[in-house]
This record gives structure tokens, C-alpha cells and sequence, in this order.
């Protein structure tokens, strides 16, 4: 679908408006999974204020050095599950490329449209299928959201790339033992890998890890943007702990289309 106007447009002649918030809702009835689904506003504001304060500095200077090589002229990337679209922004700027995010929370969608409207931002389930065009985009991104390998290759350039990055096994492993009496260690690499093969080839992978010293509203604030913050014992235990050194690290898996 190309963005033309106030109005997206798809090649059976559909209309659908963009908000006036800068946002277009194409999420139909069928594709809901709840009756408001995604994250909550309060999530988009923690996890906002969690990327303004740095946590994800690393992780950009990642992602931008490894998706560069890939972009070539169209230089085109969509960010499916962009969440805030934070990070999409960013690595538009540094890329200087056309920003595309998906994510199927119509307030994520319409802060990141509000705060960005150089991007364009769109509600859509992205695990049942991405309403748009065949092989435009020279990159794809997933960023510690679902995959869908089917999609993410069928909207990818013959000579695009797709970057997943997963948590590392010790993501937050210090707020996670103080909170769950343990950090137990999940390799998330391994099921990505598996849910791409029959499609992908894997090109790259990397590991990007921070130290950060966080207060009593920082910890919150990274509490409330993960599925742990709707924890009632979580934000008990987190009320005593006034500042602590936290562990943020991410995997980055870069594939090219295959198959």
C-alpha cells in the first residue's frame, strides 16, 4: 500500500484514512486477539522513558552498523512490532531511510506517530499478515517481538535483510533474581533460528551488552514496559529497592532470504 495524502490506498482501490494523529488503523476485527490488544498506554510511556535514558544505545549502534550494508538505493526498512517506535526513528535517522512501523497496539501506534510523523505507523496484526507490498522493503526488524517468516519474506527485497534481536540469556538477570528469586537463562536465539530456516540463511550474529545504574523510577519504569510489570508481587518486591546496576544484552540474529 502506498502512503499518498491523509489516505492509504491498496491495489483494489480501498481507501483507509490516516488519523489525524498520523497513524493508519488497519487491524480488522478477525485479527484482534483482545478488544484493546498490545501493549497498554502505560507500557508505551515506561518503555519510552526506559530508551531516553540510554538503554538502548548499544543496541542502535548495533543495528545500524549491521543493516547498512544491506539497504541499498530504495533504503526502505519496516519495524514489525515497533512498540513505541523509538527505535525505529532513531534507525531511520541514522540510516537516513523511509520508516515503516507495525505493531498491533493502537496506542503505541498513535505515540510513536504523535512524537514521529517523519515514519509512517500503522495498526496491523503482524502475525497473521503484513497489509503491504510485495519485496519493498531492503530491511526487516523484529525487535523482541513475534515472528512471522512467511510475511517478513514476502514484503523483503530479493537482496534485503532481516535483523532479529532477541533478549540474551542474562537480560536483566539482576532485576529478574530480585523480583523471581532467580534469573533463569532462556536461549531465545535457538527457537528464532528454528522459526526462520525453511526461509532465511542466517548471515550474522551478535551480542551487545550495557551496564546501567538505575533508580527506584527508572527499575519501575522497566517493570511497567515488560509483561512482568502487571505482576502484583513483582511491584511489591521492586518497592524496596531503591537503585541497582542492571544488565541489558541482546542478541542480534541478521538472515538473508533463502530457501
Amino acid at each position: 500500500m502506498p502512503w499518498s495524502s491523509r489516505t492509504l490506498l491498496c491495489p483494489r482501490g480501498h481507501a483507509f484514512d490516516v488519523a489525524r494523529s498520523g497513524y493508519c488503523n488497519l487491524l480488522q476485527p478477525q485479527d484482534r486477539k483482545s478488544l484493546h490488544p498490545g501493549d497498554s498506554r502505560e507500557s508505551v510511556i515506561a518503555r519510552r522513558r526506559c530508551w531516553e535514558r540510554g538503554l538502548g544505545s548499544s543496541l542502535l549502534d548495533a543495528m545500524t552498523e549491521l543493516l547498512e550494508p544491506y539497504l541499498g538505493p530504495a533504503r526502505r526498512v519496516l519495524d514489525v512490532g515497533s512498540g513505541d517506535g523509538f527505535l525505529l526513528h532513531e534507525l531511520s535517522e541514522r540510516l537516513g531511510a523511509e520508516g515503516w512501523g507495525l505493531d498491533i497496539s493502537t496506542p503505541a501506534a498513535e505515540a510513536a506517530a504523535r512524537a514521529w510523523p517523519a515514519q509512517r505507523w500503522i495498526v496491523a496484526n503482524g502475525d497473521r499478515r503484513i497489509p503491504l507490498l510485495d519485496g519493498v522493503f531492503s530491511a526487516v526488524t523484529s525487535i523482541t517481538s513475534r515472528r512471522n517468516a512467511a510475511e517478513f519474506r514476502r514484503v523483503l527485497s530479493a537482496n534485503g535483510a532481516l535483523l532479529l534481536v532477541v533478549p540474551a540469556p542474562d537480560d536483566l538477570a539482576e532485576l529478574r533474581e530480585a523480583l523471581l528469586g532467580r534469573a533463569v537463562d532462556k536461549d531465545r536465539a535457538a527457537s528464532a533460528r528454528a522459526s526462520l530456516q525453511d526461509l532465511f540463511e542466517q548471515a550474522e550474529e551478535h551480542t551487545v551488552r550495557s551496564s546501567h545504574e538505575l533508580d527506584g523510577a527508572a527499575l519501575a519504569d522497566l517493570l511497567q514496559g515488560s509483561y512482568r510489570g502487571a505482576r502484583h508481587s513483582a511491584q511489591h518486591k521492586l518497592a524496596g529497592i531503591r537503585s541497582m546496576t542492571v544488565t541489558v544484552s541482546y542478541q542480534l540474529l541478521l538472515f538473508r532470504p533463502g530457501g
